[in-house]
């Protein structure tokens, strides 16, 4: 019996992936990634990074057909310092007013408000209310809030 080996170099090399979609949804739902295992801690770690979150998002070139266009209507909040205690607020987008709600607390705040829930320019930092879930509408409905 005779074996042939052959042998190659890999190195690495830059690419890209593309993907569109066929249908954009009514409704996008984007989850930020707040939280991380660490290993030698032994438990997971709230990030608090900063993550500017758009009021209109343009999604160009994903789809088959057209540009996407989204206005977010919606933010879940985390406040607390890790995921195994906290609380969750949220803030709401309603007839072109925002509004946060918290349990049974409900107030009107300025638009510029959505701002300070983008999360820490410092990895340490006394905030602990980041933007966790992210609510986005199709603005092609004509159903704006």
């Amino acid at each position: 019996m005779k074996f042939q080996f052959f042998y190659c170099h890999v190195s690495l090399q830059e690419a890209q992936k593309r993907m569109k979609i066929k249908k954009p949804p009514q409704i996008l739902v984007i989850h930020l990634k707040r939280f991380k295992y660490i290993e030698q801690l032994g438990r997971y770690k709230k990030l608090s990074y900063r993550v500017v979150f758009p009021l209109e998002l343009k999604l160009s070139d994903t789809a088959e057909d057209a540009d996407i266009e989204y206005s977010l209507f919606a933010v879940v909040v985390h406040v607390g310092s890790g995921p195994n205690h906290g609380h969750y607020v949220s803030l709401v987008k309603s007839h072109n007013h925002w509004l946060f709600f918290d349990d049974e607390n409900v107030e009107m705040i300025d638009e510029s408000a959505v701002q300070t829930f983008f999360g820490s320019s410092q990895e340490y930092s006394s905030n602990t209310d980041h933007g966790y879930i992210l609510f986005y509408e199709s603005t092609a409905s004509g159903n704006k809030n």
